[in-house]
């Protein structure tokens, strides 16, 4: 939507449909940052890379195609601090799960675009770092949270 004229009629039918709409700024980049966050604490650092020629990280296509961007995953210690931190606090203040926090860095200022409550983590891109210890760590905070659950039910 180029401007607030523009966006009248799209927005008379969305809500049609819904009483809520979010809108949100276009903020043009090479990369989103995901930062993986798991209790509290980055896990994995990857930058998405926008589709071949398209403005996004996936862009669909005919017949439910879709392309993706590159994915360049990183050792958390060398993405941006700010963009780490920054991720760790958003994450918070939704929970103390495992969450995928996307930020854009423009002109290095760090923006949070979405906290994604179930995070995609694909073999051999977010993992590739990591590797195995990724998922050790991810179903070692599983079985915690069992494990400290387990306790605090009385038996029957």
């Amino acid at each position: 939507i180029a401007n607030e004229r523009a966006l009248a009629e799209p927005l008379e039918a969305y809500f049609v449909r819904s009483e809520l709409a979010v809108a949100q700024e276009f903020v043009p980049s090479e990369f989103d940052w995901r930062i993986g966050v798991l209790d509290g604490k980055a896990l994995y650092a990857c930058r998405y890379h926008m589709a071949p020629g398209h403005w996004q990280v996936v862009k669909s296509g005919h017949q439910g195609r879709r392309r993706w961007g590159r994915v360049d995953a990183i050792p958390v210690a060398d993405a941006p601090l700010k963009a780490v931190k920054l991720a760790e606090r958003c994450a918070e203040l939704v929970g103390d799960g495992l969450y995928g926090v996307d930020i854009k860095e423009v002109k290095g200022r760090f923006l949070v675009i979405e906290v994604n409550d179930n995070p995609s983590i694909e073999g051999g891109e977010e993992d590739r770092v990591l590797k195995q210890d990724l998922y050790d760590q991810v179903m070692g905070s599983i079985y915690r949270r069992l494990e400290h659950k387990g306790r605090s039910v009385p038996a029957p």
